[in-house]
Parts: C-alpha cells; sequence; structure tokens
C-alpha cells in the first residue's frame, strides 16, 4: 500500500505494547482508520489506554473479538504469534496480514540498513548507527534495538539512514519491505516453537530479508556461517550485490583477515580497515560483527578513516558482553542478551581468564552438549540459576563444580567466593528471563547493581 493509499483504509492492530502503538500512532497521523486490540487486561494496559484515548484511536483489551477483522488489514506486532486464534480467522477471511516493519517502510524516503541474524543484530545495528553518527550522516537506529521502526520513521530526514535490526517475526508478513542494505550474520536454531519446531521454516523467515531486493541493492551476509552462505547463495535475487565477510578464508569482494588486519575489498579496491587487536569489543563474534558493520558503512560512503576510528572506539551496548566492574581482582561481566547456548558459545571464547558462569533461567529446549567443551576448558566453576538450575547442575556437574543459587543476590555472593584473582565471572544465561525477571535487561539490572552493592 503506498503512503497516499493510507487515508480512509481500515487497520486492526493486534498489540498493544511498544510496536503496536507505535504503528497505530504512525497510520493515525496519516488518516488512516484504527482500531487496536490488546489481549492483556485493561488493568495492565495504563499507559496504551491513556495513549489510544488521546489519539482518539477506538481499543479493546483483555481479548481479541471479531471487531478486528473488520478491517482492509491487520497489522501484527512481532510478539504476536502467526498462529494465534485471531491472525487465523483474519487469514480465513481474507484480511492482509503485514508486520509492523512493512508499514513503517512505506514512510521511510532514505535508504534502509537492514541487520538479522539469531545472534549479534543489536551490537552490529548499534555498532553500524554509531558509524553513521561519528561521519556526521544523518541516521537513526531502531525496530528490535529499542525504538520500533514505526516510532522513528516520520522523524527522519528525507535521506536519512535507518539503521533496523530485524527479527524473524518481524519478517514473517512483509510484502515489499525492502532494504538498501541487508546484512545476515548467522543463523542457528532459536525460536522454533514460533515455527512448528521447523529449523527450515525459521531459516526462511529469516531469509526473507532480501527477498525483496533487486539490481542496485547490497546483501552482505557470514561466509563463514555454512547454514547463512548455502542460503544466500541459492536464493539472493538476481542483480542484487552480493559481499561476503569470513575470518577463515579471503573473498572475491567484502571484508576478511589477513595476518590479524581487517581487510575489505569493495570494486577491485582493497583497504586495510584496522589491526583486529584494535577492535575494542572483545571476541571473534565480535570482530564478524564489526565486519558486517564496517562493509555496511563502507558501501554507503563512510570512509574507512572514520570506519577505524569508531572500531576503537565502541564500546559496545549494553547487557552484551558488558564490563560492570573489576574488584579484587576479578572482573564482572553482563552478557544477560545471551538468551540461547549460541549466544553462551560465543561469549565463553570471548575471555582468556578463567571464567564463572551464571547460568539458566527459563529453558527454551537447550541442548547444552554444544557448550560442554569450551565449559571444560575455560570455566573454574558454574552457578546455575533460574527455574533450569537442575538442568544446568546435571549437564555440567560432571564437567566443573557446579552450585544452584536460590535467588540473583544469591548467584552473585556464590560467584565472588568461587571466583579468584584473575578471574571472569560472567552472567550469560543462554536461557529467557521470566522466571525471576521481567526481561533481560531487568536480569541485568539486577545483576550490576547487586555487583555493584557486593563490592562498595
Amino acid at each position: 500500500m503506498r503512503v497516499e493509499e493510507i487515508r480512509g483504509k481500515r487497520f486492526s492492530v493486534i498489540g498493544g505494547a511498544r510496536s503496536g502503538l507505535a504503528v497505530a500512532r504512525l497510520l493515525k497521523a496519516h488518516h488512516g482508520q484504527v482500531f487496536l486490540s490488546e489481549q492483556a487486561p485493561l488493568e495492565n494496559m495504563t499507559r496504551a489506554r491513556m495513549e489510544l484515548e488521546l489519539l482518539e484511536i477506538p481499543f479493546e483489551f483483555g481479548a481479541h473479538t471479531l471487531r478486528v477483522l473488520d478491517a482492509d488489514a491487520v497489522v501484527l506486532s512481532p510478539g504476536v504469534p502467526s498462529d494465534a486464534p485471531i491472525v487465523q480467522q483474519a487469514r480465513a477471511r481474507g484480511r492482509e496480514l503485514l508486520s509492523e516493519l512493512e508499514v513503517a517502510s512505506w514512510f521511510c524516503t532514505g535508504p534502509i540498513i537492514a541487520i538479522t541474524g539469531t545472534n549479534g543484530k543489536t551490537t552490529t545495528a548499534t555498532l553500524t548507527g554509531r558509524l553513521f553518527s561519528d561521519a556526521r550522516i544523518p541516521s537513526a537506529v531502531a525496530g528490535n534495538i529499542g525504538e520500533a521502526f514505526s516510532e522513528i520513521v516520520d522523524d527522519l530526514q528525507e535521506e536519512a539512514v535507518a539503521v533496523v535490526e530485524v527479527s524473524s517475526f518481524q519478517l514473517d508478513h512483509i510484502r515489499v519491505f525492502r532494504p538498501k542494505v541487508a546484512v545476515v550474520l548467522n543463523i542457528t536454531p532459536d525460536h522454533l516453537d514460533r515455527y512448528e519446531n521447523s529449523f527450515e521454516k525459521y531459516v526462511a523467515a529469516k531469509n526473507r530479508i532480501f527477498e525483496n531486493q533487486c539490481t542496485g541493492d547490497v546483501l552482505i551476509y557470514n561466509d563463514d556461517d555454512e547454514v547463512t552462505r548455502a542460503q544466500v547463495l541459492k536464493d539472493a535475487p538476481g542483480g542484487v550485490r552480493l559481499l561476503a565477510f569470513s575470518q577463515r578464508q579471503t573473498v572475491d569482494e567484502g571484508a576478511y583477515l589477513d595476518n590479524q588486519r581487517l581487510v575489505t575489498v569493495l570494486d577491485g579496491k582493497r583497504t586495510n580497515v584496522i589491526e583486529a587487536k584494535a577492535v575494542s569489543i572483545p571476541g571473534a563474534h565480535n570482530l564478524s560483527n564489526a565486519m558486517a558493520a564496517t562493509l555496511a558503512a563502507q558501501v554507503l560512503g563512510i570512509s574507512p578513516a572514520s570506519v577505524r576510528a569508531t572500531l576503537k572506539n565502541f564500546r559496545g551496548v549494553e547487557h552484551r558482553l558488558e564490563l560492570v566492574c573489576e574488584a579484587d581482582g576479578v572482573m564482572y561481566v553482563n552478557d544477560s542478551k545471551a538468551t540461547n547456548v549460541e549466544s553462551v558459545w560465543y561469549a565463553l571464547q570471548s575471555f582468556t581468564s578463567p571464567i564463572v558462569l551464571l547460568l539458566g533461567g527459563r529453558d527454551k529446549g537447550n541442548d547444552y552438549r554444544r557448550l560442554e567443551v569450551l565449559v571444560k576448558k575455560h570455566c573454574r566453576a558454574i552457578v546455575a540459576i533460574g527455574e533450569s538450575a537442575a538442568k544446568v547442575c546435571s549437564s555440567f556437574e560432571r564437567l566443573v563444580p557446579v552450585d544452584m543459587a536460590s535467588n540473583m543476590e544469591d548467584a552473585v555472593q556464590q560467584s565472588a567466593r568461587l571466583a579468584q584473582p584473575g578471574d571472569v565471572v560472567l552472567l550469560s544465561p543462554a536461557c529467557a528471563s521470566f522466571d525471576w525477571f521481567n526481561d533481560y535487561e531487568h536480569r541485568g539490572r539486577v545483576f550490576k547493581t547487586l555487583v555493584s552493592r557486593l563490592h562498595r
């Protein structure tokens, strides 16, 4: 739907949290007829109710009724699964299903850099945004990372760059969403409950990020990730410029390591961007993230010198291998955003010092065998937390000492007792946070507060 066609069209928005409110507000501002439906009870949605009343957007809370179907299109917040009964009813009635990402993209007049991957999206999107900000190029970062794309798109300057972190959920119901630059970092099993426990369907959802690209667009992908490479080479649209990044081998066009230097090759021109050890964020996975961000920046005109300066000074993002403090010779690191096994696999390789690992939470069907070799090699001990503490204990007690904690305060105190000078205490849970906390951010903040109190 073109922007000029929105006036008078009827939209039902399902979901009253951040993304749902943002897209409802955007459509209303452009003269769409909007109705919002949220299944959470009214008493839990006070802020949303006040805003909707102020905007004169009709709404319902507590259940999704058939009023949702009285619309030309139904817009889904990312948290709404495609198999929800109301979504199935809308599909059966022939209503067009759209994601919030899709709708927001209609209003973006400048280039979009869309970044997806099972792990690393937040760091790469934040770093990419910093590269443009430091180069004084008008830009904004949005999407799965924080502010919804719908929240910021109307305020962007005409040719400003939109850096959008994109989840598979946001891609499920796109139609014409077309990024100028698409980035696929990696694809490993996650969120399979939303895809009928099918990894193939999850992969297909991720790869929708480039399905509408055409000649002149750029697709940046991780050549070291077998699934990503195979899917890109099989499904990338003709005419799209493919840029690979790799730490294992040289590439014809893209980024790679040469004698521990990050090198790019674009249009036949080779550039030594930076020494790998000078990249400020730790870990091999973050070097890959830096490669992807570097390519996105360079293809849109940012100089290697500017990229180099940012890579030397970028300190990462909150809850992603975030240094909390160093006390009594022990480094405390908050990696609360590590909500799957793959994230922890990367985290354990980011330090050369012995690690006391805080692991556990609401389990999503984790198979911890992937971590066994690294735990045995890098961990002094594990402190098991959350609902899955018993599973963590049984998975690793034959490899390293494992203690179970009754709450996060107990976990921090135990980890401090177990750690020795020169060690790292690492919160990298591999699990969701909804047993003890509201979300991973809440978990990370509590961890940081308790660490700070411990060492006052």
